[in-house]
């Protein structure tokens, strides 16, 4: 992986928490628009490293980490995840950003255009999640057996089951996947088991919930999915497509939930010629 530099660190005091963000990219970008990521729920914003190290030369790039990743904490009350991207925005002085988002990400990317759309120049979605879409059989049963591990103090086996899920997916075994993506997805899921949640930290849905608003949403939008991830998320990009008025779709080889750090030299390639493509 190339080498990047950030240029900034620092944490928003939002919400009533810090959120921490890192900015890099260079002195004179090739657009006036940034690209902000949002990273997935077994992850924090250091997935991107490999978007960072390809993008840093060209345009200004913003991640930060969603409350509980790695270094953002709860807020000690109700807060609603998509307020955070666009306070932050706000706090940079950005009135417009390319946003690209992976699942629980995509969540939040969507909220954010349908409550600031004018602060959404396009949208990059990956594997996303959509608010208020039921889940299917498989993440359900899922869920289950991660909080019966979490409830016995069982961290390392809540976490390697997200692993099978979220990063092995349905059709290979752990050692079919790559060792060096698996154990940095660990580690970040991990440390985010380890993290206490104050009482009263409920996260706001957005009401009415995003399923029943996609054609609400006029950014241009890339809906990309791995191969090998799960069927729910083919599902669910094809209920964007019917749902989304501007959207295209594509499937990418060789990487399941976490294809951005999979295929990235594909994926990254992807997010360039689309975002070069949005007038």
């Amino acid at each position: 992986m190339k080498e990047f530099t950030l240029q900034k660190t620092g944490h928003l005091h939002a919400q009533g928490a810090p959120l921490y963000y890192e900015i890099a990219g260079p002195e004179r970008p090739v657009s006036n628009i940034p690209i902000l990521f949002i990273h997935a729920g077994v992850a924090d914003c250091r997935m991107w490293d490999e978007q960072f190290a390809a993008f840093a030369p060209d345009y200004q790039l913003i991640r930060y980490d969603l409350r509980g990743f790695g270094k953002s904490a709860y807020p000690a009350r109700g807060f609603a995840n998509y307020e955070d991207p666009s306070l932050l925005l706000g706090y940079l002085n950005i009135t417009r950003a390319h946003v690209v988002a992976c699942s629980y990400g995509g969540k939040v990317a969507i909220d954010l255009a349908l409550t600031n759309p004018d602060s959404v120049a396009s949208l990059t979605l990956v594997a996303p999640s959509v608010g208020g879409l039921k889940s299917d059989e498989e993440v359900e049963r899922f869920s289950e057996q991660e909080e019966a591990l979490l409830e016995k103090g069982d961290v390392a086996g809540a976490t390697e089951l997200n692993m099978r899920m979220w990063v092995d997916g349905p059709k290979r075994s752990p050692q079919e996947v790559d060792p060096v993506v698996r154990q940095r997805v660990y580690e970040m899921q991990y440390q985010a088991f380890g993290v206490e949640i104050p009482e009263d930290a409920d996260v706001i849905n957005l009401d009415p919930a995003a399923c029943e608003r996609l054609r609400e949403i006029t950014a241009p939008t890339l809906a990309i999915v791995g191969d090998l991830d799960w069927p729910e998320r083919f599902s669910i990009v094809s209920k964007l497509t019917d749902a989304l008025p501007n959207v295209q779709t594509l499937t990418l080889e060789g990487g399941a939930h976490m294809v951005t750090m999979e295929q990235p030299e594909a994926f990254n390639q992807a997010v360039r010629d689309f975002i070069q493509s949005v007038k």
